[in-house]
């Protein structure tokens, strides 16, 4: 028994220094230290983190230096696509989305400098103080948003009805503060109409996001109903749609496609893959016209790429966002997350409409061009697109 009892205070000394050296791997001596902490390179990143936070003449917690060291890393790679999340980041992130908040009832695109204003809704805290698309929102209260991604950027902006939100705002090079009371923002993913033009009936159909899981089955629903009214031919409008879920990009496709490839996705750690038509359109026959604009982006461009590769539709408006990557979002064991570009999609004729995400991308070329001026009270690039589908019908 006392021989037990004496192994006890030296498991502890070396627990203690096992403790100790875990979190110094610099002091242990090089041939024990290499197999137990990894290759050279990961080596140098952690001596450096233990260096500045032992040298450096302000305290300066390891949890921060870790932090900046991933978003140093991920800012290298120049993707405007790929972003980390500090643990902080990411919890008020999935807060966000968990929880029932409202909002100021904008659309918006994720820009160098903040976020682009792409379409103020009607009757929203957001009109009413008169911001326009267009506008680039630099600033939520004293956080600058300048380099930040989107969803981090909007989750600042939303917040409990009745709540008060500042942001900054530039239009034509000059900033202003507006402060604006939040309210709850209905939004539907899909709207439609039926207008006549030259004595046709033609249908209308509005999809905001293809965020939604389920936004396809609204899709067709509206069609059913305007067809069932008389519609003719189908306008398609995807202006400032930003996408969202590629399984929805393909559903939407496949309602006017009888056959073919819609996608194909591709990328070093994820399994080559294509997606095809289902086989069940809803209206395989039908004149189709897809409007887009230059904020059309990701799912959106799979659906208009896909649409004019199988010469099933005509595409009408300006040039597209042109991003051609996908990314996937990769929880760390710190809390915090990588929203990083995991691979690239190519339309049914192999075109990628993206840069990789470090430069512009072609995005899609219009078959007829059309852009609305903003100063004018008409939708231009609805009449635009109508007349051209008028046209297309017999």
């Amino acid at each position: 028994m006392p021989r037990v009892l004496a192994l006890i205070p030296a498991a502890i000394v070396l627990l203690a220094a096992g403790i100790f050296l875990g979190g110094h791997p610099d002091r242990l001596p090089g041939f024990v230290r290499d197999p137990l902490v990894g290759d050279k390179d990961t080596q140098v990143v952690r001596e450096a983190i233990d260096h500045v936070h032992d040298t450096y003449y302000r305290k300066i917690p390891e949890s921060q230096l870790a932090d900046d060291s991933v978003k140093g890393v991920v800012a290298a790679l120049h993707d405007r696509f790929s972003n980390y999340f500090t643990p902080k980041e990411y919890k008020q992130f999935q807060d966000v989305s968990r929880s029932r908040f409202s909002g100021i009832g904008l659309e918006v695109n994720e820009h160098p400098r903040g976020l682009r204003i792409a379409l103020v809704y009607d009757n929203s805290p957001a009109s009413r103080a008169h911001l326009k698309p267009g506008d680039l929102i630099v600033a939520v209260g004293k956080t600058s948003l300048k380099g930040k991604p989107s969803d981090y950027s909007t989750s600042l902006i939303k917040g409990p009805p009745g709540s008060d939100v500042t942001v900054t705002v530039v239009r034509d090079g000059k900033p202003r503060r507006v402060t604006l009371t939040r309210a709850t923002i209905t939004v539907p993913v899909v709207a439609s109409a039926l207008r006549m033009v030259g004595g046709k009936k033609l249908g209308v159909i509005r999809l905001t996001t293809f965020a939604t899981p389920g936004a396809h089955a609204q899709v067709y629903s509206a069609i059913r109903r305007r067809l069932k009214q008389g519609a003719k031919g189908i306008v398609l409008d995807l202006r400032h749609n930003g996408g969202g879920l590629v399984k929805e990009a393909q559903l939407v496709a496949s309602g006017f496609l009888s056959k073919g490839k819609i996608v194909s996705l591709r990328g070093r750690g994820v399994a080559p893959q294509t997606l095809n038509a289902t086989g069940d359109p809803i209206a395989p026959k039908s004149p189709l016209v897809v409007l887009v604009d230059r904020d059309t982006a990701s799912a959106s461009e799979i659906v208009a790429g896909a649409l004019q590769d199988h010469k099933r539709a005509k595409i009408v408006g300006t040039r597209t966002f042109g991003k051609g990557v996908f990314q996937e979002v990769i929880e760390l064991d710190n809390g915090g997350a990588l929203d990083i570009t995991a691979g690239q999609y190519f339309t049914p004729n192999g075109r990628n409409l993206g840069g990789g995400g470090v430069k512009p991308g072609t995005g899609i070329q219009p078959d007829v061009k059309a852009a609305d001026r903003q100063k004018t009270p008409r939708d231009e690039g609805l009449d635009r697109a109508l007349g051209v589908l008028a046209g297309e019908v017999p």
